[in-house]
């Protein structure tokens, strides 16, 4: 059964999208731990992101740092922290978090943001690309 990342690949849930390129998805999770939160994924659906094919997994990470690059420009923080924990979803996927504090990094504090919101956040996003 396709994982809801795979159903978001192919266009049957929506999301906020960043950026794409034929391998690869970056959209705002839509239960962010801070303004910004981001997830990367390959759109080729793999479990866990050690079983990415080498060539997958350094181009993963390539497209997950010109995301954060751009969130830095988009959002104030710190610093634009990495996670990769991935048991809510069978498919590899990359958090970009802006963080303010390390709370920001422990997935237990939410914001919430208005589906506007979400839609100016992505746009802006995109634009520093």
């Amino acid at each position: 059964m396709a994982s809801i990342f795979t159903k978001i690949v192919n266009g049957e849930i929506p999301c906020y999208k960043v950026a794409e390129t034929d391998d690869f998805l970056a959209f705002l999770d839509i239960n962010p731990n801070s303004k910004g939160h981001t997830l990367c994924i390959p759109k080729q659906e793999v479990d866990k992101i050690f079983d990415l094919d080498e060539a997958t997994y350094n181009g993963l990470m390539s497209f997950a740092r010109r995301v954060a690059l751009a969130l830095e420009k988009t959002i104030p923080c710190e610093r634009v922290g990495m996670s990769v924990i991935g048991l809510e979803v069978p498919h590899a996927h990359v958090h970009l978090i802006p963080l303010h504090t390390m709370e920001d990094a422990r997935f237990i504090q939410k914001v919430k943001l208005s589906t506007e919101e979400f839609q100016n956040l992505a746009e802006a996003i995109k634009a520093q690309l």
